[in-house]
């Protein structure tokens, strides 16, 4: 499965940005579909993720309230609507596919097989 990211750029804090990742390849809902990112110096971290089918959704506690993730089976698309953004939410941003079990571990990094290029997000003060 091949995953591409778009919508990343330069927003004052604030401000919003809404990312996409276009997934080709497979069948797009047979896969969980998470959001991670990787600020320069830091380890990669989740952000989001979205089940399957759309209804089960979790996120990191830092964008609890601020971030939206969603897919739309039809297009082949997950969203990572980002709103009030902060400075520390600059970092590349990776969607990123599991099509393993919905189980404990559904969230953790290696359980998600494919990963799109990155689109960077910066947040200026």
């Amino acid at each position: 499965v091949q995953l591409q990211a778009f919508g990343g750029g330069l927003v004052q804090a604030g401000g919003d940005l809404n990312l996409s990742c276009i997934v080709s390849g497979r069948t797009f809902s047979n896969y969980h579909m998470g959001w991670f990112r990787q600020a320069t110096g830091r380890e990669r971290e989740f952000v989001a993720a979205v089940g399957w089918s759309g209804r089960v959704k979790s996120y990191a506690d830092s964008v609890k309230g601020r971030f939206t993730i969603s897919r739309d089976n039809a297009k082949n698309t997950v969203y990572l609507q980002m709103n009030s953004l902060k400075p520390e939410d600059t970092a590349v941003y990776y969607c990123a596919a599991n099509n393993g079990p919905y189980d404990s571990k559904w969230l953790r990094p290696d359980r998600f097989g494919s990963w799109g290029q990155g689109t960077q997000v910066t947040v200026s003060s």
